[in-house]
């Protein structure tokens, strides 16, 4: 497993490094920005990732709060219980998941309701005649027919939060490089580490697809924004209080006694 802890030496190394860390969020936006510029001016020529039946995205973006939630819950229990074996920090900590899946719920409902209550029903996609007699999405797709509301871009919200909710949560790996870990854990630890960060590669590169060849313009900036603002008011805001699951710990147990 030696070319594994090399991986996940290289990967700490490089999230530790404050340019990186500070200006990961931020990427979004401009692949949003300058992936709808392209799709709009019709300089990106059509590939195996502008169909949306390609495998990354029926595979993975179409369940990507499964993926996230399957190897993020593991790797948080145990990373977190090297610090504290706390049932309440534990408890606190694993609420994360709770809120992050509570934000991805909402925003999700809302971004399906906004595009009901705006929309409409056609009975072809050139929007030319009008099935007012189906008053929602759902009544009017089993129709055959074709539903045109403000539809604010999923896929820009969940790939651009998930991958910010696990920039956040795998934060402590750098701290855990000289903990005393038994065998065992710290091969199990390093193995979630290296997947999420291929989950995240993942996440960031279909974002990208996403602006490039899918929505429009201003659907795909108001997801992106409703991603980051998610991220910004639970870590950047709520986390730091003290009634809330508070930021993931960045220091071994015994340098971080508050949280026993």
């Amino acid at each position: 497993m030696a070319a594994v802890d090399v991986i996940v030496d290289n990967l700490t190394t490089l999230w530790r490094i404050p340019a990186v860390r500070q200006n990961f969020p931020w990427i979004f936006l401009l692949l949003s920005a300058v992936g709808s510029m392209l799709k709009e001016l019709e300089l990106v020529p059509q590939t195996y990732f502008s169909s949306s039946r390609n495998a990354l995205n029926v595979y993975f973006v179409k369940v990507s709060w499964g993926w996230t939630l399957l190897l993020l819950t593991p790797f948080l229990l145990l990373s977190n219980s090297t610090f504290s074996r706390s049932v309440s920090f534990l408890s606190r900590r694993l609420l994360s998941l709770a809120v992050a899946t509570a934000v991805w719920y909402v925003c999700t409902e809302t971004f399906f309701y906004i595009e009901d209550a705006t929309g409409s029903c056609y009975e072809t996609d050139a929007m030319d005649i009008v099935k007012s007699e189906f008053i929602s999405k759902i009544t009017c797709r089993r129709a055959g027919f074709h539903w045109h509301g403000y539809d604010i871009s999923g896929h820009s919200f969940i790939l651009a939060y998930s991958a910010l909710f696990i920039f956040e949560e795998t934060a402590p790996m750098a701290s855990l490089k000289t903990a005393s870990i038994s065998a065992l854990p710290k091969t199990v630890l390093n193995l979630l580490y290296v997947a999420l960060n291929l989950i995240v590669i993942i996440w960031v590169w279909m974002f990208a697809c996403t602006s490039v060849y899918f929505h429009d313009p201003s659907h795909k900036l108001v997801g992106t924004i409703c991603g980051l603002l998610a991220w910004h008011l639970t870590y950047r805001v709520w986390y730091l209080k003290p009634f809330s699951p508070g930021l993931p710990p960045q220091r071994h147990a015994k340098e971080h006694k508050g949280h026993a």
